[in-house]
């Protein structure tokens, strides 16, 4: 597979947007490893949570209701999660002060199920999250996927982003390009498109030293 260089990606997103110089403001960098593993796991439930809630929904008013969602559902603690009862779960999805979404709201039990398994395995969420390699980052989209509730489509790489894993996303943009290259062909969530995508990702950030986030931005700025 011929790539095209990342210089000329960079260069035309840079030429789209005022130089490097505003391009290098545009662009957002991850968290380092250890700056990932310090971040509270209730902190994770909160942010797959909002994303969730999202899908669908004006993302203003999802931030506008989340300080009511924070203290509904105790900060997100993980193990007063798994405490609740069912009958509680019930009558906290009718809870006017939040988004009354039964289904949605049953996630949050799902996925605090999920990062509670992490933590027996890895000392905690965040450390699971840390030490997945960004070279296979679409097997950390699977996990999620596979494991949580409702993290499929870009729902679960959405959060990884906004928390600072480094990860590169499948925007239309991004999709588009990788299509107009023939680098993937087949359905954006099928095996072997996320495996194109990956191994295409992985060469440039072989080639540039830039991050995964750095490259997935660039790639849509220079086309967008």
């Amino acid at each position: 597979m011929q790539y095209e260089h990342f210089e000329s990606i960079y260069n035309r997103a840079a030429q789209r947007h005022g130089g490097e110089n505003n391009l290098e403001h545009m662009l957002s960098r991850p968290l380092s490893d250890a700056e990932l593993s310090k971040i509270d796991d209730d902190r994770w439930l909160s942010a797959f949570s909002q994303k969730v809630f999202q899908s669908g929904i004006s993302w203003k008013v999802v931030r506008n209701k989340w300080p009511n969602f924070e203290e509904v559902f105790f900060k997100f603690d993980i193990e007063k999660m798994l405490l609740i009862h069912d009958e509680m779960w019930e009558e906290k999805a009718k809870d006017q002060r939040i988004i009354r979404h039964f289904g949605k709201v049953m996630t949050i039990r799902e996925n605090a199920i999920m990062i509670n398994e992490c933590q027996a395995s890895h000392g905690s969420f965040s450390n699971f999250i840390a030490q997945w390699p960004s070279d296979n980052i679409v097997g950390l989209w699977q996990h999620l996927k596979k494991h949580g509730a409702r993290l499929g489509g870009n729902t679960g790489p959405y959060t990884l982003r906004a928390m600072g894993k480094d990860t590169f996303m499948l925007t239309k943009d991004v999709e588009g390009y990788l299509r107009h290259h023939d680098i993937i062909s087949t359905g954006r969530d099928t095996q072997s498109a996320l495996k194109a995508a990956q191994q295409a990702f992985n060469h440039w950030h072989n080639e540039s030293g830039r991050s995964y986030t750095e490259i997935s931005q660039c790639i849509a700025l220079s086309i967008n």
